[in-house]
């Protein structure tokens, strides 16, 4: 049974990597680190696992998790997982970090979107953890950046037009979605009750940090540089992301065909569902779940293709694919853990 460490364990997705992983047989938690919270149970903080674990926060050093740990989570801001990895790493340790920092393979553009990078000689050693594009790397790595959750829904949306060439890459336009628990659980304006519920707002708009993500992940699957125009919104819902992709067909195709080249690309892959024709994902039909639904609509007056995509931001956008990156690092089923319906209504 592997001994984990979830180092920044008192935010939304840490709680959510628990949640899975106190269900997952071959998985034993040891560590759960937090200076704010340490010392006290984390079902204080979260009562939900009152009497599903004795586990305490602790404010424990890189070198006292690593001790105890064989896998570890990093949870913590940008910035901070760049910090500790390198000793992780050193002390022969798997690492699955959610932050940015070894997501952008061009430290450049990293330090461009976020901050001077300390760490930079591993960017290249990272494995971008997309199981369905990147399964066979992700089995023999060691480190792991986790994708953010924009970006997952995003990319699984366009990687087979992109592959097959069907669209203009010059015109593709996401407009996504997110509920309100992708801010994270610190204290922020924009995320009081009273600002999010009843509105429904765009924000950064062509300035979020998870463009560049995107744009390089849709550039390694086209051969070419893409350039996206990418909006996000912010609506009163606790979690979920639904990602509406336009983009300018350049090869004749039917719903129907598209519908049977998605099948075709993602068959080995549990954890992408494909919806018939006249069909289309909602977020609550992923809430709690680890899965992204796709769906499709032509509009013929435009000759436009248009992608809908649903995850929950906290399980295929964060927690429940770095567990499922975990399953493959260490040889396990790759949904082990992870068979959880959706929690409708």
């Amino acid at each position: 049974m592997l001994k984990i460490g979830i180092y920044g364990a008192s935010g939304y997705t840490g709680q959510e990597l628990l949640k899975i992983l106190v269900r997952h047989p071959e998985a034993d938690v040891v560590v759960l680190t937090s200076r704010k919270f340490k010392g006290l149970p984390v079902s204080d903080i979260y009562p939900a696992f009152k009497d599903l674990t004795d586990q305490k926060y602790i404010d424990a050093s890189p070198e006292d998790v690593a001790s105890l740990c064989d896998v570890i989570f990093l949870a913590v801001p940008h910035g901070e997982a760049m910090e500790v990895a390198p000793y992780f790493l050193e002390k022969g340790k798997k690492i699955i970090d959610l932050s940015a920092d070894y997501r952008l393979r061009d430290v450049k553009v990293y330090e461009k979107w976020y901050k001077k990078h300390t760490s930079s000689n591993l960017i290249q050693r990272a494995v971008y953890g997309l199981p369905e594009l990147y399964r066979n790397d992700i089995t023999e790595a060691n480190l792991i950046a986790n994708p953010g959750c924009y970006p997952t829904g995003v990319i699984l949306a366009l990687a087979p037009v992109l592959k097959e060439k069907y669209i203009d890459i010059s015109s593709v336009i996401v407009d996504s979605k997110s509920g309100v628990s992708g801010a994270g659980r610190e204290l922020s304006i924009g995320s009081l009750f009273c600002e999010a519920n009843e509105g429904f707002k765009a924000y950064k708009i062509c300035t979020h940090r998870h463009t560049p993500e995107i744009e390089q992940e849709l550039s390694l699957l086209a051969g070419c540089n893409v350039t996206v125009s990418f909006v996000p919104h912010l609506i009163p819902v606790s979690r979920g992301i639904l990602s509406t992709i336009y983009a300018t067909l350049q090869r004749d195709i039917s719903v129907s065909d598209l519908v049977g080249l998605y099948k075709k690309f993602y068959r080995n892959d549990i954890f992408v569902r494909i919806y018939d024709e006249g069909t289309y994902p909602n977020i609550s039909c992923v809430r709690g779940s680890n899965y992204c639904d796709i769906g499709f609509a032509l509009d013929d007056k435009t000759g436009r293709v248009i992608i809908i995509a649903a995850i929950d931001n906290l399980m295929k956008g964060a927690a429940g694919q770095a567990v499922q990156n975990m399953n493959l690092m260490s040889g396990f089923p790759e949904d082990m853990g992870l068979n959880l319906v959706s929690l409708f209504p």
